[in-house]
């Protein structure tokens, strides 16, 4: 957790841990990078108004190495950073001050969503997806991903070779009915962009045109 309130994080940090959630608290973004870092934490909390390193530069370096889910405490007058951070890889915004009954349900969901200790690296071709370490390589390099894009990518790796119809996907990535074809279709586009994969002639997730998609071995 990254406030620059110390009372505020020492408040959270004793009610999360009587839930049985360990919590590191930083004051400022560079310490929080430091940390996260070293400790490569299971689900990051930043205030939108960090200083010394503000959230959303810190939000664009750790997508540079780590798929961790972030979510982002906004206050009055934090609008334009949370639409920053959001774009630069943030997952989910919360209101600040924090109300543990919001917050609570939003930690211990990530924490069960990611939550795949043991399971094995999986590979494609070039690209290897660690569900553990939550992070994707694509070559050898390390390419950053929100949460729902590695959910899906890694959704669409287990059933690699097969084709996964849109209603499969909202219901094992998105974990709802409700989702809009749209939303589907541009994390597709953009899996395909992070995946070096060409938009207009796919080769490595196909269209199965009126059923879904496939994920193809090279």
């Amino acid at each position: 957790m990254a406030d620059p309130d110390a009372g505020l994080g020492h408040e959270l940090v004793l009610a999360l841990a009587a839930k049985g959630v360990e919590t590191t608290v930083c004051t400022d973004g560079a310490q929080a990078l430091l940390r996260t870092g070293a400790l490569h934490p299971d689900l990051i909390l930043i205030s939108a108004g960090i200083p010394v390193v503000d959230a959303v530069t810190f939000v664009t370096a750790v997508r540079g190495s780590l798929s961790t889910p972030i979510i982002l405490g906004v206050g009055a007058g934090d609008a334009d950073r949370a639409v920053e951070a959001l774009a630069s890889g943030a997952n989910l915004c919360v209101a600040r001050p924090y109300r543990l009954p919001e917050l609570l349900p939003l930690i211990t969901g990530i924490r069960d969503d990611t939550a795949v200790t043991g399971t094995p690296v999986l590979t494609c071709g070039s690209i290897e997806l660690d569900p553990t370490a939550h992070v994707v390589r694509v070559g050898g390099r390390i390419v950053a991903m929100p949460l729902r894009e590695f959910e899906l990518l890694h959704y669409l790796m287990l059933n690699a070779d097969r084709v996964v119809d849109r209603r499969q996907i909202q219901h094992h990535v998105w974990r709802t009915d409700k989702v809009r074809t749209n939303t589907i279709n541009v994390h597709i586009r953009r899996l395909r962009e992070k995946l070096g994969d060409d938009p207009e002639n796919p080769m490595i997730i196909l269209t199965v045109r009126g059923i879904g998609y496939r994920l193809t071995r090279p």
